[in-house]
């Protein structure tokens, strides 16, 4: 017994990929409850809980990927210093200095870590080269651990896009004082490394959560239920919801889209929405739960995404966190929607540039040069849109540069630009007439008919069918309206609902292409596995075998109805049962907690899914 508790303790103690720490794994658990445990013997000695926390959270980090805590721990140190040297400096220009100190720093890092793969491929194609990816940091850790890190590959950190933008936006709100640097290294290294939400957000700003170090604990009966409460919803939503549909499913569909029918790589599409918002607000949610069991509260990361009734509209309700950090520290000082600045077309520049060359395409030179000429032309002889133009470029250069936060690779840049589009062009459309609106929807609907009998491609197909259902439904508001009648509000809603969730969907086939692979793969292996899912979807179905599927699958089509069901109740009926729940005597809680857990246990599946966002 005892030397198979050793056995245990030495495992937990040490790193190995076998043995991270993940929210669904007993270990983690243990963790918790020794940190819970702990922490009650602390009480409210501040310095001691904050310093306990940030070692807790740093052990965390160390289980999760090893020796890449030294990173996380140079990253804490370096803010923590220039952070007070810009509060200390005597002149803006020092400060300006401190600040750009600090921003390359951390930007250093992650471009060297995320996107090596990427600007070694722009090289490569720019100078007609062959170089390939050293990790020098794995050599010069060998060398100095002993350690045995391959040096061929570059691995990415856990959490490094969360922690560099919580880091930026402690040093940026400094400059522009919003907040005073904390004067303590445990307190700042708890804030950055705070373990709930350190390797997958949300991104907590200094000013929500430092101010939290300084007050006592406090717990009461009801908080302790909702925070429970969060918990249990986290894991349901990730083992039963995400986890099962990714294994029995998803998985399958996106690893050999050409195996599949049309009707199967669709509803993998579809039922990949769900999970990947399982999945990601799954973690939160036990981030959230977790955090306010030792006292202390995050932000709300999600609110119902696909509830949405337009593409800005799911982006104010997904990933919030991110959303918001993207508005405040690139969007706005980009000029926002009030006027387009020298960053503006740089960055759009930039982007240009990068396009082109790792397309090493004709075609898309010749579509970035006409997309540039177009504006310019429209900017240039029509003055009164010229305003509208150059600040929705701000728009366009916040969706890609977010996309190419998500990876470096096409398929996320695409995916980042589409959802630009969908941003824009909704802001375009919103001041349209109806006669306007199915003129437009006409013309693209017609286009597509046009291209799709001229070259018979499975991307104008599938551009006809859903410009076809686009027209349609326009038409019918239309001729609604010609009656004299009313809308109705609820159909409406449900109808804008429906397309934004059908968009956004679409827009997921570049996302989860790029997800799960190795950077050096990511743009070839990506691009294929979507060119294959598009040529299945949009190619010949064969309608007679869909029965059959769903009788094979329905385990799999019953539960994604049931997740977007509750998905799309209302937030007061939502609220209502969250609060009953939380009010409930302790006793009835633990017993719907064991029972739920036991039921989660049975959706389990023989390999722990790690959370998808942990590779961003």
């Amino acid at each position: 017994m005892w030397n198979n508790l050793l056995t245990y303790f030495n495992r937990f103690l040490t790193f190995g990929q076998d043995r991270v720490f993940l929210f669904t794994q007993f270990d983690f658990w243990v963790f918790f409850a020794l940190v819970m445990l702990l922490l009650s013997f602390i009480g409210n000695r501040r310095l001691m809980r904050n310093a306990f926390l940030c070692a807790a959270s740093l052990f965390f980090y160390y289980k999760t990927c090893g020796l890449f805590v030294l990173l996380l721990l140079f990253t804490t140190l370096s803010d923590f210093v220039l952070g007070q040297r810009i509060y200390r400096a005597s002149t803006r220009r020092k400060k300006q200095l401190f600040l750009v100190l600090s921003i390359c720093i951390n930007l250093t890092l992650l471009f060297y870590f995320k996107y090596a793969y990427f600007f070694t491929d722009v090289y490569n194609n720019l100078f007609h080269s062959d170089n390939e990816v050293f990790n020098w940091f794995a050599l010069w850790t060998n060398e100095i651990a002993g350690s045995h890190f391959t040096v061929e590959r570059i691995i990415l950190p856990v959490g490094i896009s969360f922690y560099t933008f919580q880091t930026i936006s402690y040093v940026v709100d400094i400059f522009r004082q919003k907040i005073t640097p904390v004067k303590n290294l445990f307190d700042y290294g708890f804030y950055v490394g705070f373990f709930p939400q350190l390797v997958a957000g949300p991104i907590v700003r200094a000013n929500e959560f430092i101010p939290q170090l300084y007050k006592p604990y406090f717990l009461t009966k009801k908080q302790f239920g909702i925070a429970l409460f969060w918990i249990l919803n986290g894991l349901v939503k990730k083992m039963i919801l995400s986890d099962y549909l990714a294994v029995n499913f998803i998985d399958r569909v996106f690893a050999n889209p050409l195996m599949y029918t049309g009707f199967e790589n669709l509803m993998g599409l579809f039922v990949y929405s769900l999970q990947v918002y399982a999945d990601f607000s799954g973690y939160t949610d036990i981030a959230i739960g977790t955090a306010m069991l030792m006292g202390f509260y995050l932000p709300r990361n999600f609110h119902s995404p696909y509830k949405a009734t337009n593409p800005g509209n799911f982006w104010k309700r997904w990933h919030i966190s991110l959303s918001k950090w993207l508005t405040d520290y690139l969007y706005i000082p980009m000029g926002g929607n009030r006027r387009a600045t020298a960053a503006t077309f740089l960055i759009l520049g930039i982007i240009g540039l990068v396009v082109t060359l790792l397309s090493n395409s004709l075609w898309v030179t010749i579509a970035v040069c006409g997309t540039a000429l177009l504006m310019a032309g429209i900017a240039l002889f029509f003055p009164q849109t010229r305003h509208k133009i150059t600040t929705n470029i701000n728009i366009m250069n916040t969706m890609l540069l977010g996309g190419i936060w998500h990876g470096a690779s096409w398929n996320f840049m695409i995916w980042g630009g589409l959802n630009g589009v969908g941003v824009v062009a909704f802001k375009f459309w919103r001041y349209f007439s109806l006669a306007r609106k199915n003129a437009v929807v006409g013309v693209v609907f017609a286009l597509f008919v046009l291209l799709n009998g001229l070259f018979d491609k499975p991307v104008f197909m599938i551009g006809v069918v859903w410009s076809g259902i686009f027209f349609f439904g326009t038409l019918a508001e239309g001729v609604w309206a010609l009656l004299k009648r009313k809308p109705v509000m609820w159909l409406n809603r449900a109808w804008s609902v429906l397309m934004t969730f059908i968009f956004i969907t679409f827009t997921r086939l570049f996302f989860r292409s790029g997800s799960n692979l190795d950077p050096a793969q990511a743009n070839e292996v990506a691009w294929e596995t979507a060119q294959n899912m598009v040529s299945k979807i949009g190619g010949t179905w064969e309608w007679g075998l869909i029965t059959d599927i769903i009788a094979g699958q329905y385990k799999i089509f019953c539960l994604f109805a049931l997740g977007m069901i509750i998905h799309w109740l209302s937030d007061r009926f939502k609220r209502r049962y969250r609060y009953a729940f939380a009010t409930l005597p302790v006793g009835w809680q633990l017993l719907i907690a064991t029972v739920t857990i036991f039921t989660i246990y049975q959706f389990a599946t023989a390999d722990l899914q790690a959370f998808i966002y942990f590779q961003f």
